[in-house]
């Protein structure tokens, strides 16, 4: 998740006589900003490097950890048979309109029912793109409807092309250094306060007022992209899977969303976009010259 302009700053603010501890995850997703900073240190062979590769006892009865390591090799994940006790599982559907009446289903019933889960706070939808019919904004508004309709008599705010009332899970969009909130938090709406314009919004321990103006910083959170996910994890993961995401169906988008889901994973839609995302190991060639840098530094140190 690091670039290489925040790379830059954070090696600059080490002093000299200190180490570095980078850990991270190679087959994730890379950084939104330029560069791929840790494969191509890892590439580059300038530096000591450790790759954990073992499946661990604890971790072996897994099916979310020894599925992403099956994907992860390029091999489509185990779907034989339907354990009950199992915490990955893959929904076949072939038509949208399915993928997304079985997905709120999930969501809003049968997942809460089954491992006594809050269908709100603890399950969280993550999609491959923000468009079309099984992407965020068309699932928030579905789940939305289900899982936190209009009451009477309460107070709500519609801006920037959303609804928000009380209850809803939102997330910031953008780093907001006065309200010390960060890309990728995600809170949940305690009040809207039609007199003073304002929302305030729980963020774990603490509230943050936002003015009605500032709400272009917030989105609904039911569902978000995978790539917003990157960095955390939730007790249930659900994640529609379509040939429509064609565009983005790639192994460490899928890995990537595969491994957020700390109690429960579960895959709802077409095997064929499964196994289009499992076989595309073609992320998309970025240009930073960083690689080139440090083999170039490092033959002039042997040199």
């Amino acid at each position: 998740m690091v670039d290489v302009p925040l790379m830059h700053s954070l090696v600059r603010a080490v002093p000299n006589r200190s180490g570095l501890i980078l850990v991270g995850d190679v087959d994730q997703l890379p950084s939104v900003g330029p560069g791929t900073v840790l494969r191509d240190l890892i590439e580059s062979g300038v530096v000591p490097t450790v790759r954990l590769t073992e499946v661990f006892r604890q971790a072996a009865d897994s099916q979310i950890i020894t599925n992403a390591h099956r994907i992860r090799r390029g091999q489509m994940p185990d779907m034989r048979g339907a354990d009950p006790n199992s915490d990955f599982h893959f929904v076949e559907r072939d038509e949208p309109e399915k993928i997304v009446s079985t997905l709120v289903k999930l969501v809003q019933e049968r997942i809460p029912e089954r491992f006594q889960l809050d269908p709100i706070r603890d399950v969280q939808v993550l999609c491959p793109m923000n468009r079309g019919s099984l992407g965020v904004r068309e699932l928030n508004t579905a789940l939305q409807r289900v899982l936190n309709p209009v009451r009477s008599g309460e107070p709500s705010v519609e801006r920037f092309g959303w609804l928000f009332q009380m209850r809803d899970k939102v997330i910031q969009t953008e780093n907001d250094y006065d309200k010390d909130v960060f890309n990728g938090d995600v809170g949940i709406v305690e009040r809207v306060d039609l007199v003073e314009q304002q929302v305030a919004v729980r963020f774990d321990d603490r509230i943050v007022k936002y003015d009605f103006g500032e709400l272009d910083e917030v989105s609904l959170a039911y569902a978000v992209t995978i790539h917003k996910s990157q960095g955390s994890e939730f007790p249930a993961v659900v994640i529609p899977l379509a040939a429509q995401h064609y565009m983005l169906l790639q192994r460490n988008l899928i890995y990537t969303g595969i491994t957020r889901g700390k109690r429960l994973l579960v895959l709802i839609g077409q095997k064929k976009a499964l196994g289009i995302a499992v076989r595309n190991d073609r992320p998309q060639r970025r240009y930073s010259g960083l690689l080139a840098s440090l083999r170039s530094h490092e033959r002039c140190r042997c040199g």
